[in-house]
């Protein structure tokens, strides 16, 4: 009798590095995202200053020090939004053509999963007692929450890949 294969695990390690298995629409759909956490980033609207705030938040939390809190922004930000984009920059190959990643390409899109999944809890409202078995199926946000869920699920596959499980 022969012997079945097991499938590959949505982010498989493999001997050249990690590789992401997506169907087309679904990477698709990632890049999108992926774009719109890009925007999202490098926008100056004051509409999405509460997003932003949960992608890069606040150094020093007491109000006594938001003087110092400012200074660690106006410092810092620009970097790590660079490095944010330079993580989105490095999953278009590896969603797109099932490149391999090395480890730093998987931290850098488990970051950017991580970063669309902020913001989307964020706009949902999240919290830690969120269970998505508690939403009905008439929510009028039923598809953001299946798409939290969907992200939650690949991030959690990558990390998975990630520790060698």
């Amino acid at each position: 009798m022969p012997r079945r294969r097991t499938p590959p695990s949505v982010v498989e390690r493999t001997p050249a590095g990690f590789v992401v298995h997506l169907g087309a629409q679904e990477s698709q759909l990632v890049l999108g995202l992926l774009d719109e956490l890009r925007g999202l980033m490098q926008s100056e609207d004051p509409a999405h200053e509460a997003l932003q705030r949960r992608l890069f938040p606040p150094a020093y939390h007491l109000p006594e020090h938001t003087e110092h809190d400012a200074e660690y922004q106006r410092f810092m930000r620009e970097e790590l939004v660079k490095s944010r984009l330079a993580a989105i920059d490095g999953v278009q190959a590896p969603l797109t053509e099932q490149q391999p990643m090395d480890d730093s390409a998987l931290l850098g899109f488990m970051q950017a999963l991580n970063g669309v999944r902020l913001v989307l809890g964020t706009l949902l409202d999240v919290g830690e007692d969120h269970d998505p078995d508690d939403i009905d199926d008439d929510h009028p946000m039923l598809a953001e929450h299946q798409l939290y869920m969907f992200l939650s699920w690949l991030l959690d596959h990558a990390v998975s890949a990630s520790m060698g499980e």
